[in-house]
């Protein structure tokens, strides 16, 4: 991404250069999203990551129609020529209208004015680019396995070390995981869910056990815990909806650094298809080895098998546990793709920028050093075993790095292919054991692939 190469400074405080206007397009759109998938009907978890992919995913292939410099997603995008301006906002309110059709009066609305105040013409060519690249990437994603109608349901186990539903109903009865279908659900980038597979989380009995689970109990206790004031901040920015924050951090790197609508586009494309699959990635994990969170876990600490774990039937997290299992992570899933996402598209780790949340932002030297503040947040807010935040961060910048490799490629190779240069080095302290080194690259080496049926 030359454009957005020569903008990045290693600790670089103040940038001359600013957004150019075509940018804008894709951060309002980006703005927009957000704020359709709120007023639409909640879903569990990272549900809706489906949605952020799609619409930043036609963006791009809207606007590459007309620029031809990165390929796109979907095949058979049509060169064309006209407003990129026109073709990434027709391409997202087309997206958007399909997903949400309760809320296409609002969208209409919008769209047609963002085209006026862009004085863009009813007829422009950028509006069939925009039409098309939603069209395919909607075609695309049919009967992909989201949002199935019974639901799966996923209760669990009750055997030491086994999760159990932690959101019961008014009469006591226990919910089935969240969706549970995003095991399943058909991946943006990668083969399948399992591709990138999870060892197995530490014994009950292990001193790797023992030593993070006394961690959390002391960390992540809701009152009088061991925590600092700074902690209890940490813990209570990364609380929130993990999709809204990462996308709001991506409006604000992408007016900073961006100079082109095309690297902008591409950017939030390459992020948000990384974190969904990252988090399908998760949830496979989180029904394979069916961790129980540690609000389980401590409660029953004195049945568990394990003399070193002293349990506490009273112990409440800082935080309620979200209703599926502890291993992997899922917020640390998204952060650790979003943040190894964006180290390959910048080419260095250290990028100055916040992460802007609801009502107050956290600065950054590094994108690594906001992914490690994730994996201590959740920690902190006593909703997982670090175990669990660290796989998740490992796997998922692998499953960063399978995207990275083969998707949204530069077409006339004039960007630096990172991917081949990073070595295991890179995830000092995530790697779990010797069998994770073992298993480490077994299924991301394949020079030969090729994406299709996508």
């Amino acid at each position: 991404m030359v454009g957005l190469r020569q903008l990045i400074g290693v600790f670089v405080c103040v940038l001359s250069a600013t957004a150019s206007a075509d940018a804008d397009v894709v951060t309002d759109w980006s703005g927009i999203t957000i704020s359709t998938i709120s007023a639409g009907a909640p879903v569990a978890g990272p549900g809706r990551l489906i949605e952020y992919a799609m619409v930043h995913i036609a963006m791009h292939d809207a606007v590459q129609a007309i620029q031809q410099r990165f390929e796109t997603y979907s095949p058979g995008i049509t060169p064309t020529t006209g407003s990129e301006i026109a073709a990434a906002a027709k391409a997202a309110r087309d997206v958007l209208v399909n997903r949400f059709p309760a809320q296409t009066a609002t969208l209409d609305a919008a769209y047609s004015n963002y085209l006026a105040d862009h004085q863009i013409a009813g007829n422009d060519g950028g509006i069939a680019a925009g039409a098309q690249a939603a069209a395919a990437i909607i075609q695309g994603r049919v009967d992909d396995g989201t949002y199935p109608v019974p639901a799966p349901a996923f209760f669990g186990g009750t055997e030491p070390g086994q999760w159990r539903p932690t959101v019961l109903t008014a009469t006591g009865e226990p919910t089935p995981m969240a969706v549970a279908w995003m095991a399943t659900a058909r991946p943006f980038t990668v083969r399948h869910a399992s591709q990138f597979f999870s060892p197995a989380p530490p014994r009950l009995t292990s001193r790797d056990y023992t030593r993070d689970y006394d961690e959390v109990k002391a960390f992540g206790k809701d009152v009088g815990s061991s925590r600092t004031p700074e902690q209890t901040a940490i813990a209570v920015f990364h609380s929130g909806n993990t999709l809204v924050l990462w996308n709001q951090t991506l409006r604000a790197l992408a007016d900073r650094y961006a100079t082109n609508v095309g690297d902008s586009a591409r950017l939030f494309a390459l992020v948000n298809m990384a974190m969904a699959d990252a988090a399908m990635t998760a949830w496979q994990a989180k029904i394979q080895y069916n961790v129980w969170r540690p609000i389980t876990a401590i409660r029953l600490g004195d049945s568990d098998g394990n003399r070193s774990t002293v349990g506490d039937p009273t112990w409440q997290s800082l935080f309620p546990a979200p209703n599926y299992p502890d291993y992997t992570s899922g917020a640390n899933s998204l952060s650790g793709a979003a943040t190894e996402m964006l180290r390959l598209i910048f080419q260095t780790d250290r990028v100055n920028f916040s992460m802007i949340g609801p009502t107050t932002s956290r600065f950054f030297t590094a994108f690594s050093a906001a992914a490690d503040e994730v994996v201590d947040g959740r920690m902190y807010m006593g909703i997982h075993f670090r175990f669990a935040d660290t796989m998740a961060r490992s796997r998922a910048m692998r499953v960063a790095r399978w995207a990275y490799k083969y998707y949204l490629r530069s077409l006339d190779d004039n960007e630096f292919d990172s991917v081949r240069s990073l070595d295991i080095i890179e995830d000092t302290g995530l790697i779990e054991d010797e069998q994770d080194v073992q298993d480490y690259g077994q299924d991301d080496d394949d020079a030969e692939y090729q994406p299709s049926g996508r």
